[in-house]
């Protein structure tokens, strides 16, 4: 390691209760990060990953303060230095990349102006060499055609063009010290994949320094050479990346990556029992002590050190040595959805198309309908009870769309949707039987758009249960709070307001509050895209528990296919809005054959540092489908010639309910996979 650049030295940061007491967010952190490191900096939702890397930069959310302790850059303390030098090295020596860059950007401004903007605030360029550095940053972030996207809005780039200029902005003073908080969370796992491949590439070329901030282990496992747990406040782990991954001497660190679903495996992984404390409830002993299967009465009274290992690990726990001895979590066990013969359907899709576009007040006024092509076009899909059938695909392709038709916030173009073989569900919700709705229920992708800011989550679990059930104030308390226990949260959250809440705290309200209304089938919108992995593996089983007892039937929509993996019996792949795979899971994941599914699961992260790349869809904006030929012909990367461009792919019959939409018989596909494997394995085997 070279110089540090940045060292935090015993710094704990915290707040004032309304009771006068003051609470660390931040406990007793010492780190040093030198020049050219790429850190990963992982654990739970509220830990403070968040919290200690702007605290790195000098900066804390109003009503935090810092208690004790420093953090230097470069020798400085960032917490003395005024307002005019803090501006000086914030976004320039020391530069930020937010969680969504959607929200970053100013959507009124062209994408180049922005990107100029910050070449100009952290350069010293002359004016006339500040448009040649904007379009040399566009190229170094590989957007396609920089000149012609630099002329573009934020809403004219797909979400990873997006992330690529927040990327471009925050490279723009040449920094020595890159700050990623969660800069993939948002985006599908092609989308994901390019945008990591592109930070390796930069680190490698720039040699700055990189704390990419995350709970996603599998895309840690691909930027860093150095990865930092963190718990309540604590560091508790700091090794090399694949150390850690490997053989993790905390135990709190090997319950994170025994809750990480697998695309190998067909179960619902195991999740660490209880929650992290709240901020000063740690107690005097080791944080983790009430979650650990080790933990004996000195772990409750004495608080560990971070102490060094034989292994040139950091580690804080009394009893590292036994973590290897530990015993795997049994992971639970569900009944996977029964053969088709044996269940009725309770949803059936019959052609069904959907549209955003709407006709002008011209053509309004003159009755006409303008020809658009649907978003959504000739879905055929049958959904039986008690299953769950999941839907995968990149951002775009439909997949929100078809569940908002399903719940009557988007009326269908053309086609039907049939519920219990009798009700039509092709009316709007607000026309619907209250008895329909509720035994429909969505949940959101977003839970900011879902919970209303002004009520307490007591209140906002109340609603359902009044509405469909009539239930009184106590009833309503109890059923409330046992709804909050099946999402792992306590019944002090009742009297919490949704600004007072993490991102996975607020999804997990929004998934009680579903399942207040007892509902027969449940729409899953990325419900899990918020939430850390052990949250995470807890809503899963909790999904499939309420599967099990009440016979609950989901879709679940989702880009993380190992979550899709775990949870559903079986698969429709979505590509620009048309189904070009479905099959059981179990199908779908081992023999992959459409090209598209071939390059979704490739590019899903997994903490496996010797995983082998995937096959590689092309980095081009694909917004709308082509007018004619196979919607996938733009990036497919087994691209045949001018029938993939001029007509419709067939429907191929794989094995019993598993079919593909492509032009290349099943047996050239399997060859060519095969060839790919092995050339893979033999890139391996010749690195070994």
């Amino acid at each position: 390691m070279g110089e540090s650049l940045v060292q935090v030295k015993n710094l704990s940061v915290g707040y004032t209760s309304q009771a006068g007491a003051t609470l660390p967010i931040l406990r007793n952190i010492d780190l040093a990060i030198g020049e050219g490191e790429t850190i990963g900096l992982v654990g739970e939702s509220g830990c403070g990953k968040s919290t200690m890397a702007l605290a790195m930069m000098g900066y804390l959310k109003s009503g935090i303060r810092v208690l004790e302790g420093e953090s230097l850059f470069r020798g400085v303390n960032v917490f003395n230095m005024d307002e005019r030098a803090l501006d000086a090295i914030r976004g320039g020596n020391l530069a930020l990349i937010p969680q969504n860059a959607g929200q970053s950007l100013t959507p009124t401004l062209r994408v180049g102006r922005q990107i100029g903007e910050s070449v100009r605030l952290h350069s010293k360029l002359a004016k006339d060499q500040q448009r040649e550095r904007v379009i040399e940053l566009a190229s170094q972030v590989r957007l396609p055609q920089p000149e012609e996207m630099l002329e573009r809005y934020p809403h004219e780039l797909s979400g990873g063009q997006q992330q690529r200029v927040a990327i471009a902005m925050a490279l723009a003073g040449q920094p020595e010290v890159l700050l990623l908080d969660e800069p993939t969370t948002g985006l599908d796992v092609t989308t994901q994949a390019h945008i990591l491949g592109l930070l390796r590439e930069l680190a490698a070329e720039t040699g700055t320094a990189m704390i990419y901030v995350s709970h996603d282990l599998g895309a840690i496992a691909r930027v860093s050479n150095r990865i930092i747990v963190m718990y309540a406040g604590e560091l508790v782990l700091d090794g090399p990346a694949r150390r850690v991954l490997k053989q993790p001497a905390h135990p709190y660190a090997r319950g994170l990556l025994l809750s990480i679903p697998r695309l190998k495996e067909a179960v619902v992984p195991a999740s660490m029992p209880g929650r992290p404390p709240p901020p000063g409830r740690a107690g005097q002993g080791c944080g983790f002590a009430d979650r650990c299967p080790m933990a004996g009465q000195r772990c409750r009274d004495e608080r560990p050190l971070l102490e060094p290992t034989t292994s040139r690990e950091l580690v804080r726990c009394h009893f590292h040595d036994r973590v290897e001895q530990l015993t795997p979590l049994e992971p639970p066990h569900w009944r996977r959805g029964a053969s088709r013969d044996q269940l009725d359907s309770i949803l059936r899709l019959d052609n069904v198309a959907i549209s955003y576009a709407k006709p002008g007040i011209v053509d309004q006024i003159l009755g006409r309908h303008p020809e658009v092509r649907p978003t959504v076009d000739e879905i055929d899909l049958t959904i039986l009870r008690g299953e769950v059938v999941g839907v995968v695909g990149e951002s775009g392709s439909g997949k929100s769309t078809i569940l908002r038709a399903i719940a009557g916030l988007l009326p269908p173009r053309s086609g039907s949707i049939t519920f219990e073989q009798a009700e039509n569900l092709n009316t709007p919700v607000d026309k619907r039987a209250k008895n329909l709705s509720r035994r429909v229920q969505l949940i959101f992708q977003n839970p900011d758009a879902s919970l209303n800011p002004r009520h307490t989550v007591a209140q906002i679990l109340a609603q359902p249960l009044r509405l469909y059930f009539g239930l009184g104030n106590d009833q309503l308390r109890e059923h409330s709070v046992a709804l909050l226990e099946g999402v792992r949260l306590g019944e002090d959250y009742l009297e919490r307001l949704p600004s007072q809440l993490s991102g996975g705290e607020k999804q997990r309200i929004a998934v009680a509050r579903a399942f207040a209304a007892n509902p027969d089938l449940v729409l899953c919108d990325e419900v899990t895209s918020a939430l850390d992995v052990s949250v995470q593996a807890a809503v899963l089983d909790l999904l499939k528990q309420l599967q099990a007892d009440r016979g609950t039937t989901y879709i679940f929509v989702s880009h993380d296919l190992a979550v899709v993996r775990a949870i559903a019996d079986r698969v429709a792949v979505l590509y620009q809005g048309r189904i070009c795979e479905m099959g059981p899971s179990e199908n779908v994941y081992r023999f992959p054959s459409q090209p598209y599914t071939e390059v979704l699961l490739g590019a899903v992260p997994e903490p496996d540092l010797d995983a082998g790349p995937g096959l590689v869809a092309k980095d081009v904006p694909d917004l709308f489908p082509p007018d004619k030929g196979c919607p996938f012909q733009r990036r497919c990367p087994r691209h045949i010639g001018d029938i993939c461009d001029n007509e419709t792919p067939p429907w191929q019959p794989t094995e019993l309910g598993h079919a593909i939409r492509c032009h290349i018989p099943l047996a050239e596909l399997h060859r060519r996979q095969e060839q790919s494997a092995n050339a893979v394995t033999a890139k391996s085997e010749t690195g070994k």
